[in-house]
């Protein structure tokens, strides 16, 4: 039975991120209603702890994906890109002349 619940709420946390305290809290009443021991309640808790991690960090990637994804489809520079360019260009323009940004030639 405490193995059904457990696949559940691990399932169910998914995206899921709990704070320490949520996840403690959560611990002591699957304690108090399902008799598990303390060893099996800390191991349970380590598990959501580790998959609410991994969710985090899947969410991380997916969403620097999508910046990127976007960032390329609007042609939009990236900031290392556009120093880069920068420095060329006063290298091209020589010394002593700074270009504003936005201006024209």
């Amino acid at each position: 039975m405490f193995e059904l619940f457990e696949k559940t709420v691990l399932t169910g946390l998914g995206m899921l991120s709990l704070s320490q305290k949520k996840a403690e809290e959560l611990l002591k009443d699957v304690q108090d209603r399902y008799k598990v021991s303390e060893e099996e309640g800390k191991a349970f808790l380590e598990k959501m702890q580790g998959v609410a991690k991994e969710s985090r960090e899947r969410i991380a990637e997916i969403a620097e994906t999508e910046v990127k994804r976007v960032i390329d489809k609007l042609g939009l520079v990236q900031r290392d890109e556009f120093d880069r360019l920068q420095k060329r260009v006063e290298a091209l323009e020589g010394p002593g002349k700074k270009s504003e940004p936005g201006e024209t030639c």
